[in-house]
Order: structure tokens, then C-alpha cells, then sequence
């Protein structure tokens, strides 16, 4: 399994590329945990973006939980949710604004989403936002 650069990912990046926005790829944001890293950073507006993959993060909808081993599975697969929300939780209070789309979801969408929250959130910088 890939851990960067999935298929999902590489849409959204790219979708999100397409509407002028810049971003780096699978780092740690000042002021969380060094061994959480992020997917998609945008480091002004101070977005952390996760495409998450259905089976891994437990989607609600397309989420399977495998037959053999299945008690195994389920502590692994409810692990990852726990450090996913503590992940969450690390970033908000560092100041950064957590956005999780799931790997099913339209990555133009997802980009359209993200590329309002940047806007809303880039600071001002002589009357104006930066980057505008």
C-alpha cells in the first residue's frame, strides 16, 4: 500500500493545482507531531487537507470490514480512526483547519471546497487578502 502519492491524491492535487493553488506534499505542520503528516499542505491559509481511503479510515459508506480475522480488523481499522481524530485535534489547536475528503468523493469538488476555505482564510496584508 501506498502511503503517498494514491491515485485519489494525485487527482485532488491535481484539480487543486488547476484552480492556482499551491501546496506541499506529505509534511508535518509546524506545531503538531513530527510523525503525523500530512497529504495536501497549504501552508498561508494554514490548511491541512487527508484524502483518506475508504477501507482504511473506515468510511461510513464504503467501509468493509474483511471476514478472516475479522476481531483483528477491527482493533487495527479502530485505531487508525482514534489517531486520525487525535491528528485532528493536534492541528486545530496549533492553529491549522483540518479538511478530510474521503477517496470516493469527486476531486474537483474536494478542490472547489478547499480553494473557498483557502480564500476565507488567507491573512490580510495591506487592506488586502494575500494572494488575491
Amino acid at each position: 500500500m501506498r502511503r503517498t502519492g494514491t491515485r485519489p491524491e494525485l487527482a485532488v492535487r491535481s484539480a487543486l493545482h488547476r484552480r492556482g493553488l499551491r501546496f506541499v506534499v506529505d509534511r508535518s505542520p509546524p506545531g503538531a507531531n513530527r510523525r503525523r503528516r500530512v497529504d495536501v499542505l497549504l501552508r498561508g491559509a494554514r490548511i491541512a487537507l487527508f484524502v483518506d481511503g475508504c477501507f482504511w479510515h473506515s468510511c461510513p459508506e464504503h467501509g468493509v470490514l474483511p471476514r478472516a480475522n475479522r476481531d483483528w480488523w477491527r482493533v487495527k481499522l479502530r485505531g487508525v480512526v482514534l489517531r486520525d481524530r487525535d491528528t485532528d485535534a493536534q492541528l486545530t489547536a496549533a492553529g491549522w483547519l483540518v479538511v478530510r475528503a474521503w477517496e470516493h468523493e469527486d476531486p474537483l469538488d474536494v478542490a472547489a471546497r478547499v480553494h473557498l476555505l483557502d480564500a476565507g482564510r488567507r491573512p490580510v496584508v495591506r487592506g488586502r487578502r494575500a494572494g488575491a
